[in-house]
């Protein structure tokens, strides 16, 4: 769905709290990033009841329910689950991954609230949503006479209201300090392989297991073990580099003040490229655009990221061009930096 509008979560709940009770939504948007857990919060926000149905495991039968004789005339008497008395919100999760079958039985309850005779109580709501075909998930495509009956939506990864709802949620701080300094790292696109990757709902399944071995029991093959099996593999090689570096009490602030020096030792070397991967973003977040915009703060962390990569060039060539590079999201520092670089240290541009 390319022309859906992508909202953050905040802004996606107050969408649904407008169009969703007056007309059916549906939410696009990657495995793992919180649809689920948007819809049963807006659910409890507007005073109904949550009731999911999985598109991928239903048949025509579990929606317009199966035939009966009464009176010498069949009636479709639908499921228990659907055909209730009170108002409640139907969650149709992973609708596209349904059979065409499974979509037309959708028709007139995603349009009219209706299976056969029986009619959603009044104040029903009607929720759909599902993963993209790009997000190597299973999905099939919608009919056009579907994909007409609601009003389509996309939900993206924010790591700012992830952030906050995690600050009470009694998320593990290592989980909280990590994405404090690495934000990015939120949510990855889907790989086209076999192989984890990082969404907000692995990161808080990462914070559950870090939590359920107590800190007592956390040590480098426990976080090695636990990050490789939840998260984008470049991201786990980070966080255990984080929790390293939290033992070793590194920090980028301390090397940028001279406190602290880059590790050197090559039983060391995840925790340097995770500093290396800090030091890029912090210079990403910190230098400006335009060289005319700098402060005198700005100026001299400049002037001391390049003192940085040469003490980093030395210890290792190619961490310190992985903090010139580009990021995943494709995003590099200031030209204006970059300039600066190819004058004064242009062995870091040279071809490896």
């Amino acid at each position: 769905m390319q022309a859906a509008q992508s909202l953050t979560t905040e802004e996606l709940f107050d969408f649904l709290l407008n169009i969703a009770p007056v007309r059916p939504v549906f939410i696009w948007g990657p495995p793992g990033i919180g649809k689920s857990s948007l819809v049963e919060k807006f659910a409890e926000a507007v005073g109904l009841d949550c009731v999911s149905l999985l598109g991928s495991q239903l048949a025509p039968e579990d929606i317009i329910g199966v035939p009966q004789i009464m009176d010498g005339k069949s009636r479709f008497c639908p499921p228990t689950l659907i055909a209730r008395e009170q108002p409640f919100c139907l969650f149709l999760d992973e609708l596209n991954a349904c059979s065409q079958e499974v979509q037309k039985a959708f028709y007139s309850l995603i349009n009219d609230r209706r299976i056969g005779e029986f009619m959603l109580p009044a104040g029903s709501i009607v929720i759909g949503a599902g993963n993209r075909a790009e997000d190597a998930a299973i999905v099939k495509p919608l009919s056009s006479a579907l994909i007409n009956r609601m009003v389509h939506v996309s939900l993206r990864a924010d790591h700012r209201s992830w952030l906050g709802w995690a600050n009470h949620a009694g998320i593990h701080g290592l989980v909280l300090q990590y994405l404090q300094l690495r934000p990015d790292h939120l949510w990855a696109k889907p790989p086209k392989h076999e192989e984890p990757f990082s969404t907000p709902r692995s990161w808080h399944m990462l914070s559950d297991s870090l939590a359920a071995y107590g800190e007592a029991n956390l040590n480098e093959t426990v976080i090695k073990r636990l990050a490789a099996g939840l998260l984008t593999p470049s991201h786990a090689q980070q966080f255990s580099g984080f929790f390293r570096q939290q033992q070793l009490a590194y920090g980028i602030h301390a090397l940028l003040k001279g406190e602290k020096n880059w590790p050197e030792k090559p039983e060391e070397r995840d925790i340097l490229y995770f500093m290396a991967q800090s030091f890029h973003a912090h210079l990403l977040k910190n230098l400006p655009s335009e060289r005319g915009q700098m402060s005198q703060e700005v100026s001299q962390l400049a002037n001391r990221a390049k003192d940085m990569l040469i003490q980093l060039a030395r210890i290792s060539l190619e961490m310190a061009q992985l903090v010139i590079a580009e990021d995943e999201q494709g995003r590099t520092l200031p030209d204006w930096f970059m300039v600066e670089i190819a004058r004064d240290l242009p062995r870091l541009l040279k071809r490896k």
